[in-house]
């Protein structure tokens, strides 16, 4: 290894059942370097985090760690933790009940007795040093998130850490408190101490980073100088390099809608997730997306519309008619149906049958004490299996039997049961085969022509110029810009992303 090497790995390989999360990918983190891991939603960065923090065993290739002879084979995250390689996760794995001494320094004894002076004197010393802005006696749950994150980070540090692993850390705070994270990073780059930093924030990574690895469907795309790469090309190289534009097929809103009362509107939008107040509005029978890379703010947006995040500020309008919308149940009420980003979590009820997933929304906005009739339940249910070609064995098996891709034709069935003038799909055609997606876009188009208003989120570009005729384009949470169908291409979206900037680069 080169002398300012701290870490090499070479040819990494993982696969799953089906699956290669990476094929040859290399890594390598110099001393004091800040150096970032980017790539869209399936890269690898998570994977390749997990083989180098022994979560995961690597198929083949090679990891060598400065100040070790040989290359070396990471069983446990405790093995890493031995080796100097120090991660602090996006959700912090700390114990707010205690003290900010007992969170820095919990599980690390070797013996029964507490020396509890010793402890506090210590641990205040390394706050000092890192210019961490807590007390060593003070109450975790006190402190803000910034400040727990920096906790965290000085336990791996005082565990002598070459390496300092950080997956996605500002995710949950605000500009101030990144900034003193920021600090912190600085003070630990000086120190020699390398750092790599997994984040979807583009601003961020340019503020600093030194360098960037940039991952793409498991596959090893390159290292950069952040200096020497514009973003427009970051984001090129993250997203694919296919820039010309791709021929599409619309879902157009119709000619005269351009004279009609938008469907919906929202003005000064916000929430609790953070995203900065946008506007927003889509006619009827049009097809609106929202572009961005992944964690821009795009589901947080949509989210906030239907009411599944609480609204901080702006209002909302729905047939030219200003609307309350605090929950879910009120959107439905209202007219709208919302395919969630995460079908696992937020979509399926796993454990209930076919049936009772698609007549679940229907069900809800009628009431749980007007019970929908096993006869129209079933009639329902067929109608849908057709039409979607859902493939069941019955209508009673249940849902978390199907494949990935059956279980969001189920989805979509349930909410077109409750025939919704509005349409929210977010991500509809992730995880699943070629030819359902063609079946879910040309279905978005067919609704589109029947009067629906539909919102389609999806991380392939190609899909959403394939589908929409007006794009909302987003960054680190904000919007950025709004594209009509004649300046929708690759280049003009990736460009909007980068931001202005990238136009004198």
């Amino acid at each position: 290894m080169q002398d300012d090497v701290v870490l090499s790995m070479r040819n990494i390989c993982k696969s799953f059942p089906g699956v290669v999360a990476l094929n040859k990918v290399d890594f390598t983190l110099r001393r004091g370097d800040i150096h970032a891991l980017m790539g869209e939603n399936g890269a690898g960065k998570s994977t390749l985090i997990k083989v180098l923090t022994g979560v995961y065993s690597k198929d083949s290739g090679q990891v060598n760690l400065a100040g070790t002879d040989k290359a070396i084979t990471i069983k446990s995250p405790q093995e890493a933790q031995n080796l100097g390689i120090g991660t602090v996760y996006q959700e912090i794995a700390l114990c707010p009940n205690l003290t900010v001494a007992e969170n820095m320094f919990i599980g690390r004894g070797k013996y029964h007795v507490v020396n509890w002076k010793t402890m506090k004197k210590r641990a205040d010393a390394i706050l000092t040093k890192l210019n961490i802005p807590a007390g060593a006696n003070e109450q975790l749950s006190n402190c803000s998130l910034a400040v727990q994150q920096m906790v965290a980070i000085a336990r791996a540090v005082d565990m002598d850490c070459k390496v300092l692993v950080l997956d996605e850390p500002t995710s949950s705070l605000d500009e101030q408190e990144v900034e003193k994270l920021f600090t912190l990073m600085r003070d630990l780059q000086s120190q020699g101490v390398g750092i790599i930093f997994v984040t979807h924030f583009l601003d961020q990574i340019y503020e600093i980073c030194n360098r960037v690895t940039v991952l793409r469907n498991g596959e090893f795309i390159g290292e950069y100088e952040i200096k020497d790469l514009p973003r427009i090309e970051l984001i090129s190289k993250m997203m694919g390099k296919e820039l010309d534009e791709i021929s599409k097929v619309h879902g157009l809103a119709k000619e005269e809608a351009i004279s009609q009362t938008p469907l919906v509107e929202v003005k000064e939008l916000s929430s609790v997730s953070g995203i900065k107040p946008f506007d927003f509005y889509t006619m009827p029978g049009e097809v609106t997306g929202f572009a961005g890379l992944l964690g821009s703010g795009r589901s947080e947006c949509v989210r906030a519309i239907f009411g599944a995040d609480r609204v901080t500020r702006g209002v909302k309008y729905f047939n030219g008619r200003r609307v309350n919308i605090k929950r879910p149940i009120n959107a439905m009420k209202a007219g709208m149906g919302y395919l969630p980003e995460d079908r696992k979590r937020d979509g399926i009820l796993a454990d209930l049958s076919v049936r009772d997933n698609i007549i679940f929304a229907l069900q809800v906005m009628n009431g749980f004490f007007k019970p929908i009739s096993k006869k129209k339940a079933a009639e329902y249910t067929d109608r849908y299996i057709e039409m979607l070609n859902i493939k069941t064995a019955s209508h009673d098996i249940p849902i978390g039997s199907l494949s990935g891709g059956n279980q969001q034709k189920v989805i979509l069935a349930r909410w077109l049961l409750t025939h919704p003038q509005y349409l929210i799909l977010d991500e509809p055609t992730r995880g699943i085969d070629v030819g359902t997606k063609v079946e879910i876009q040309k279905l978005v188009l067919k609704l589109a022509e029947e009067g629906v208003s539909v919102t389609f989120i999806s991380s392939e570009i190609e899909e959403m110029l394939r589908t929409c005729s007006r794009l909302i384009v987003m960054r680190d949470r904000g919007v950025v810009g709004e594209l009509s169908r004649d300046e929708m291409t690759q280049d003009n979206i990736m460009r909007t992303i980068a931001g202005d900037v990238a136009e004198h680069e």
